[in-house]
């Protein structure tokens, strides 16, 4: 019989030894005195996710998803989130009290509160660079702060698929010229969403005041952010991302309130110290 009194989640994804989900969740944990709780990592791919998932007990709370399972994830949930079917990804598996899983994905509301610590709450334009999943979590978190939104991508096809999802959120999308890159600088905000090093080489007009997401964290400050943050732009980097979205992810396994500074120390030391 599982020890019921130990409650586990973890995050999966191939590679994983990079992660700092153990990171944060542990030391929220410590610092919110759930004391048999603890958070690890496993490697694991898309052929691997339904006999990892079928073989977890009850003392199982939940699973943080990172690539390449977004996707495959949902295929493990009874339930999934709006949210995560209008994006066709998911972060997120929460086990529910009858045993089934709940997907979700935190990478949206992750996005708007990152912005959110920046002052950010509503604009009138968002650019979002990128089509990949965080792009699409992107697009949904401009839904939420603006009217309007125009998405930079090198395929055709993978706009087309942004427009797919603007249009089930409410958000008119436009597709930016990927020739013409720098003219994101136009939009209230930035959110490049774009591999490391992709946009290096961008030299966008900025203004002062507009608010630049990278979501890259390492190395960090990316040549793109601190072009930015040279002309006045505020900044917002992929750690504040991915603090906020664990912060969810926290929440809605423990049902306790993140102790959110804690957390936040936790990951930037740990970041710090990496070499």
């Amino acid at each position: 019989m599982a020890d019921t009194t130990l409650r586990r989640a973890a995050v999966l994804g191939k590679p994983i030894a990079h992660s700092l989900s153990p990171v944060i969740h542990n030391s929220g944990y410590a610092a919110a005195g759930l004391t048999d709780w603890s958070y690890d990592r496993f490697e694991c791919d898309e052929a691997g996710l339904p006999a990892f998932v079928a073989a977890l007990d009850e003392s199982w709370a939940g699973l943080s998803l990172t690539m390449p399972l977004k996707e495959a994830g949902m295929l493990e949930a009874a339930e999934i989130s709006p949210v995560a079917t209008a994006l066709g990804a998911c972060n997120t598996l929460h086990r529910r009290p009858d045993g089934s899983w709940f997907a979700e994905n935190t990478d949206a509301p992750g996005i708007v509160d990152a912005l959110a610590s920046a002052g950010v709450t509503a604009v009138e334009s968002v650019a979002v660079l990128g089509a990949g999943g965080t792009a699409r979590a992107a697009i949904a978190a401009a839904a939420q702060i603006a009217k309007s939104v125009t998405a930079y991508a090198r395929r055709p096809e993978a706009i087309e698929e942004l427009a797919r999802i603007a249009a089930l959120l409410g958000i008119p999308l436009t597709a930016g010229d990927w020739s013409s890159l720098d003219g994101c600088a136009g939009a209230d905000a930035v959110i490049s969403t774009l591999p490391a090093g992709v946009a290096d080489g961008l030299r966008p007009a900025w203004r002062p005041g507009t608010v630049v997401f990278d979501v890259v964290y390492k190395p960090w400050p990316t040549p793109f952010a601190a072009g930015a943050e040279a002309a006045g732009c505020r900044i917002v980097s992929g750690l504040d991302l991915l603090l906020c979205q664990a912060v969810h992810q926290f929440e809605l396994f423990t049902g306790v309130t993140a102790p959110v500074a804690e957390m936040r120390e936790a990951l930037h030391e740990a970041a710090r110290n990496r070499t």
